[in-house]
């Protein structure tokens, strides 16, 4: 409920977050550039393989997983190609003593080849990269039969099978993970986004019962006086009777009005308040019931002046209330100071409590956290008002919040409270 003021900009010379996609890519790109030095060697030495064809299909192996990522369909083409061209140019004594078709780097390739599919485009394209490298080096095999003793190729294929067919059920096991993970923060993200747009509902609605009560009371003195003028002076003429009983009739058809879009607003669970609405008189007693419980307050109230505008008088006790509970809840057995003055411009609010104690610095749950912020900015800016809640550098808290009294331009409230981003004192979590 308390609110954090926004990050500061990062200052000269400090160090970005890294993206972690600009770190996976970049991590898959060394892992390759390690196996290409490490394939071009093993076939040139151990395969007798030409240098040039070594290092030209050799390249475009391990260059089709980074090409992967952006251009599935042609990195599968690449792959396939040098796939079944990279076995082709070896010396028999070389494909006879060491793996063959698929030397242990090539297989290494393979395994991140598919599992680079299979994590960014899914296990279609995953599985359409595997099977056709695994059959063109299979038709490799069979068609070298007379040259490379076949049997050795076979167990070759076999063992590159079963273990690039276990990586890619692995990536592809880890890609729905991953996914899933990241469907459920959306909706997550999206329930947050959802309640604070139902709190800033209700907390309006309830704002506007609130000022139903203040207009509404308005609206009846104007009908009653217009009604009663032609009683209470007695020398009106026809003309001014009549646009008096105009009036006292426009009255009461805004009083139904109002009436029945109350209705509207107010839920089924929800009963009209009988009471009046409390205001800058009743603060007294509230930090008075608030001691009583336990609280210790320093209060400086100022006498309100004359003439308050309702919808400042109830928005000022209503403020008072929220960030005294806040006090409270948050920072239990912290000494909180209360300042409230008022003079013919506007009335100014403060709430100051301490720092909690270190053994209730985790005391607070999220079930306890509120969205009282939301409602204060909302009374505040009705009024054409500003409420700011900050942290202080001893760890407590302070509120403040400045009510002018003269009435605000129609349509000044703008922008969307659910936008702020709310700390608690306590926890330092989000509320």
């Amino acid at each position: 409920m308390h609110d954090t003021p926004p990050p500061a900009p990062p200052a000269p010379g400090s160090g970005r977050r890294l993206n972690p996609r600009t770190f996976a890519f970049g991590a898959l790109a060394l892992a390759l550039v390690a196996l290409f030095s490490v394939l071009v060697p093993v076939h040139i030495t151990l395969y007798l393989q030409p240098a040039p064809l070594a290092f030209l299909f050799g390249a475009m192996l391990c260059a089709a997983p980074l090409l992967a990522v952006r251009f599935p369909r042609w990195s599968i083409a690449l792959f396939t190609v040098s796939a079944v061209a990279l076995p082709l140019p070896v010396a028999e004594a070389g494909a006879a003593v060491w793996p063959w078709p698929w030397s242990v780097p090539a297989m290494l390739v393979l395994i991140v080849f598919v599992g680079v599919l299979a994590i960014v485009h899914g296990w279609r394209l995953a599985l359409a990269a595997w099977l056709p490298a695994i059959a063109g080096t299979l038709i490799v095999v069979i068609a070298s039969s007379g040259t490379v003793p076949v049997v050795a190729g076979i167990v070759n294929l076999v063992i590159v099978t079963s273990v690039s067919g276990a990586a890619l059920l692995v990536a592809v096991l880890v890609a729905s993970r991953l996914r899933v993970g990241a469907e459920l923060t959306r909706e997550r993200e999206l329930t947050a986004i959802e309640q604070s747009r139902r709190v800033l509902v209700e907390e309006r609605t309830r704002i506007a019962r609130e000022l139903h009560d203040v207009v509404a009371h308005g609206m009846s003195l104007i009908q009653v006086q217009a009604s009663t003028a032609r009683y209470r002076v007695p020398a009106l003429s026809d003309e001014a009777r009549h646009e008096f009983d105009e009036i006292a009739q426009t009255a009461r058809e805004g009083l139904t009005e109002m009436r029945r879009l109350l209705g509207v607003l107010r839920t089924e669970d929800q009963q009209a308040d009988l009471a009046p609405q409390q205001g800058l008189r009743d603060i007294p007693e509230l930090v008075q019931a608030l001691r009583r419980a336990g609280a210790e307050i320093d209060a400086d109230l100022a006498p309100s002046p004359e003439g308050v505008p309702s919808a400042v008088d109830i928005a000022a006790f209503r403020i008072v209330q929220e960030a005294l509970s806040n006090a409270v809840r948050h920072a239990p057995h912290a000494r909180i100071a209360l300042s409230m003055q008022a003079d013919a411009a506007a009335v100014r609010v403060v709430v100051r409590n301490g720092p909690p104690a270190a053994a209730e610095m985790t005391s607070g749950a999220p079930s306890q956290r509120g969205h009282g912020l939301l409602g204060m900015r909302e009374r505040a800016a009705l009024v054409g008002g500003t409420v700011r809640a900050a942290p202080d550098d001893d760890g407590g808290w302070t509120v403040r919040a400045v009510l002018p009294l003269t009435a605000p331009p129609i349509g000044s409230i703008a922008g969307d409270p659910t936008a702020v981003r709310s700390t608690d004192p306590a926890t330092g979590g989000p509320q």
